[in-house]
């Protein structure tokens, strides 16, 4: 059996176990991860190089910079501004939304979701709704805000230096112009027909992220020093081009920072660290590797695409191209997906003709619609073990979603971006 094959049935696999939840997702993960090397598809460096991935070690260090905020009780007293300005439980979704989507606009989608996690979590617990109602639509607003600007996600750049080998690009904001109309209609949709949606959990396992507890004796100088290296880390996280420092490290230093400090300790650092997070995001990574080097994943793609015909409709392709990203994203990293269908599109659009600009556009946009699996993106996966959630739970309300981006996608692309412009 070809390397190709086997890594198409440990992705089969890896769907119909996620969706069952028969065990434990981090345990699915886990498996596919050692099953892809015990098979001789990928060296034991490959497969578990996910563990050491800048998103995992930006998912610890968060954890950390978030469990501080919570165990100085500065969380719960933030949620408290928010919850005198916003409140019912939809004009704080709205109001979250709004926040989340505009900062990943100018921040890396995964890091603004790491920084207003434990935020979100606070406005939770004080104004007595579920967190489950509100970190989905946190990560998939961060999602969608990345669709505002040329920075917001790795696979805007990707597309980016594509086109800059042809003399062409995209303008800082021109992302914006599928993805504002995306973001607002999402937005909408959650604060009307998709409010239903949302899961509705009791936290369980509340962790480092304990809401319930008295923070009267916790000393002022904590609580403001843990929400000022949250501000810091924040903006090293928007200047990193400028500083030379990534998201991880700089997440790091905000991490080793609050405990030197004594603002938490190392037992309660080490208790906010999500660990099945940090399993299903490590393991999962395997197979988004196994399906890049093995070509399975460009099999697929090429399939699709070809299927079409030597001379397919601009629409036509535009909205395949856009569909097969939508689906591949959600399996695969939205970075993976694009850097995969990027160099296929590009040779696509070449071979007919067409402004290449239109193609990218529509796979950098459907490649980030990761809405309706926890592993489609990072900050899908972050919000798995706070939020209680299961794998359905991101299809029944992120599903949706991907239908409004389509359609909405579909009536903006041809219109902004024509196959074969006049």
């Amino acid at each position: 059996m070809s390397p190709s094959t086997i890594t198409l049935l440990f992705l089969l696999f890896a769907v119909v176990m996620f969706a069952l939840e028969k065990i434990p997702l981090g345990v699915t993960s886990m498996i596919v991860c050692v099953g892809l090397v015990v098979t001789g598809v990928l060296d034991v460096k490959t497969a578990f190089a996910g563990f050491t991935d800048s998103n995992v070690i930006l998912f610890v260090a968060m954890f950390i910079v978030g469990g501080a905020l919570f165990e100085t009780g500065m969380a719960n007293k933030i949620g408290g501004i928010v919850t005198r300005f916003a409140k019912t439980e939809r004009m704080l979704i709205v109001a979250i939304m709004v926040i989340v989507g505009l900062m990943s606009g100018i921040l890396s989608n995964t890091g603004t979701a790491a920084v207003l996690i434990p935020v979100v979590i606070g406005i939770a617990a004080k104004s007595g709704y579920k967190r489950s109602r509100f970190l989905m639509p946190l990560v998939f607003a961060a999602a969608m805000g990345g669709n505002l600007s040329l920075i917001g996600a790795p696979g805007n750049l990707i597309a980016q230096s594509a086109l800059e080998e042809l003399d062409m690009g995209f303008g800082f904001f021109e992302y914006a112009i599928v993805g504002l109309p995306i973001l607002i209609a999402g937005i909408v949709f959650y604060a009307t027909i998709g409010y239903k949606l949302l899961p509705s959990h009791d936290a369980k396992n509340e962790g480092a992220f304990d809401t319930q507890k008295d923070f009267s004796n916790v000393p002022a100088w904590k609580q403001w020093l843990s929400l000022i290296i949250l501000i810091f880390t924040l903006l090293a996280m928007i200047f990193e081009d400028q500083i030379g420092i990534k998201l991880c490290i700089s997440g790091a230093i905000g991490a080793l920072l609050l405990i030197l400090a004594g603002v938490i300790s190392e037992k309660d650092a080490l208790k906010s660290i999500d660990l099945k997070t940090i399993f299903l995001f490590g393991g999962t990574l395997s197979l988004a590797a196994a399906l890049q080097s093995t070509g399975a994943g460009e099999m697929i793609a090429s399939t699709v695409i070809g299927a079409l015909g030597a001379n397919p409709s601009p629409y036509l392709l535009t909205l395949v191209v856009f569909l097969l990203c939508c689906i591949m994203t959600n399996f695969m990293s939205n970075t993976a997906t694009t850097a995969l269908m990027v160099p296929i599109c590009l040779s696509i659009a070449q071979g007919m003709g067409a402004d290449p600009r239109a193609v990218l556009m529509a796979c950098v946009i459907g490649g980030s619609c990761a809405y309706a699996t926890p592993i489609g993106m990072p900050a899908n996966t972050m919000v798995v073990g706070a939020g209680e959630y299961r794998f359905m739970d991101y299809v029944k309300a992120g599903f949706p979603l991907i239908i409004i981006a389509t359609l909405v996608s579909m009536i903006v692309l041809p219109i902004a971006f024509p196959f074969f412009p006049a």
